[in-house]
């Protein structure tokens, strides 16, 4: 491995272009080939897909879709890289780590405005998707301070004592709204852990994944250790199905994550697949109204509400109206295409206008209206404007269902108690939230809400790092966490030691 590497005009590295526009304005950018091998490569199919600028329903890239051929490629580079990164001290490999990291930050502008042309978010918000990405980087640098393991004299004589190896070949499979940061909830981990990692980034965003490939290999990471294969569905399947990934991480919608989770587990593999979600946030009467609107706005509607710690229902308790006002006079000051971005897709304005349409069609009544919002110069973008639903049923589907766009239903309930019973009966568990002025009435509320994080007058209740990423119910397949000291784990094997060197006179059985 090279100690001071620095990629050359000939290095494959330097292919991957900077991208050309500090701004909003439109630029084209590239094609996402595959990151195979320490260089890119075309797919094995010869088949591209148009990638989209969100602002303004254009096609500013391409990227390669994938297939068996690709992943088997990628396996197998991983397979002769693998031993010698194995063999590399956990120290070193946390020293790639550390260089990824000011590597990103010697870039961060530019960053920034690739991840918002690509996915549609302001810059401001893809600065928080890059900034995140880079605390869980600085959580992997520590992790040789805390992977030992332990050990223990357990008798006269015996020793125990735990060590963590690499689980091999791994791959994680991740979707469109964090371009950067999910893909950083699992690669510092299980690279710091000692295995190779494959990335199947989303299809619709993959240009910061191309990114990572380069910054990986300038940062001295050894060729074949980490690489990206894009594509869509195929490639997906291709994953799950290769022989030699042992582990596979996922995030993405319920319906795919239980169909990856089924299927890698049924050939035996480590899975651990984060689904949807549909946050619940409770407001009682004594909230402070300042802090509770000013939070729930933006909980509900940074990044486009594309986030599965999006609080998409309100349950407002008892005499709140103060406060569902304040929520008003808050969202009708975002700003569309300065405060808040567009939307993914034109398939995905459809969907959220549709759920507006049928809820207030079943009677709730639209405080903010968010559809046929336009942006001047970008018309011709996937925008839609914050909305507001009240009295909204929790049957209903805008109550029920993950909308993954800016909408916030806001149900109505007469008790704390009857404000719970609402989120306890959603299938999904990833985050719940409470806002009020009383200690008793958050530790009651945070004790029965069944959600995996829980925030008391926070709106995003997203653990920071070492503390890890997950939810309950359908918003999580598989045991454990992401990221954090979990997520290590899971990329690892706990290898259990016992040593004994001498006959002990009152030895037993037992040892």
């Amino acid at each position: 491995m090279n100690p001071n590497p620095i990629a050359t005009p000939n290095d494959a590295a330097s292919a991957v272009p900077k991208y050309p526009v500090r701004g909003y304005g439109f630029a084209e950018y590239a094609t996402a080939r595959n990151w195979i091998g320490g260089r890119l490569v075309e797919s094995s199919t010869g088949q591209t897909s148009s990638v989209e600028n969100p602002r303004y329903g254009r096609t500013m890239g391409h990227v390669a879709l994938s297939g068996v051929a690709d992943v088997e490629a990628a396996g197998a580079a991983a397979k002769l890289a693998l031993p010698g990164w194995r063999s590399t001290p956990m120290r070193e490999r946390a020293q790639v780590l550390h260089r990824l990291k000011g590597l990103l930050e010697r870039d961060l502008d530019e960053l920034c405005w690739l991840l918002s042309a690509e996915n549609g978010k302001t810059w401001a918000e893809a600065k928080g998707d890059i900034e995140k990405g880079i605390e869980c980087i600085e959580f992997a640098c520590a992790l040789p301070m805390m992977a030992d393991g332990g050990g223990l004299d357990v008798s006269r004589g015996v020793h125990c004592e735990v060590v963590y190896e690499p689980v091999g070949i791994v791959a994680g499979i991740v979707p469109f709204n964090f371009p950067m940061m999910v893909p950083l909830w699992m690669i510092p981990n299980a690279l710091v852990a000692g295995n190779a990692f494959i990335l199947k980034p989303s299809e619709v965003v993959p240009f910061g994944a191309l990114r990572l490939g380069a910054y990986l290999r300038e940062a001295g990471l050894p060729d074949g250790i980490f690489q990206t294969v894009n594509g869509a569905r195929d490639a997906v399947e291709a994953v799950v199905e290769h022989p030699d990934i042992g582990a596979v991480g996922f995030v993405g919608s319920t319906k795919v994550a239980r169909i990856v989770y089924g299927r890698a587990t049924a050939l035996g593999k480590r899975a651990l697949c984060l689904g949807g979600a549909k946050n619940h946030v409770l407001v009682v009467p004594d909230a402070d109204m300042e802090l509770t609107a000013g939070n729930v706005v933006a909980s509900s509607f940074g990044c486009a509400g594309q986030r599965c710690m999006a609080s998409s229902l309100m349950v407002a308790v008892g005499p709140t109206q103060r406060i569902v006002d304040g929520i008003v006079q808050h969202a009708r000051k975002i700003r569309l295409g300065e405060d808040m971005g567009a939307v993914i897709s034109a398939a995905a304005k459809v969907r959220i206008e549709q759920y507006i349409a049928d809820a207030q069609a079943a009677g709730a009544q639209v405080l903010i209206d968010g559809r046929g919002a336009s942006v001047a110069g970008c018309e011709g973008g996937h925008w839609v404007g914050p909305t507001l639903l009240d009295h909204v049923r929790p049957t209903m589907p805008a109550a029920c269902e993950e909308i993954f766009g800016p909408v916030l239903s806001i149900v109505r309930t007469a008790t704390l108690d009857e404000a719970i019973a609402v989120q306890n009966q959603n299938a999904y568990g990833n985050g719940a939230a409470i806002f009020t002025s009383s200690g008793a009435i958050a530790r009651y509320a945070a004790e029965r809400l069944t959600a995996g994080m829980v925030g008391i007058n926070v709106g995003v209740p997203v653990p920071r790092e070492p503390f890890a990423f997950g939810g309950y119910k359908d918003s999580k397949f598989g045991h454990g966490d992401l990221t954090g000291f979990e997520g290590f784990q899971f990329w690892s094997k706990a290898k259990k030691i016992t040593t004994k060197w001498s006959l002990q006179a009152d030895a037993s059985w037992m040892s």
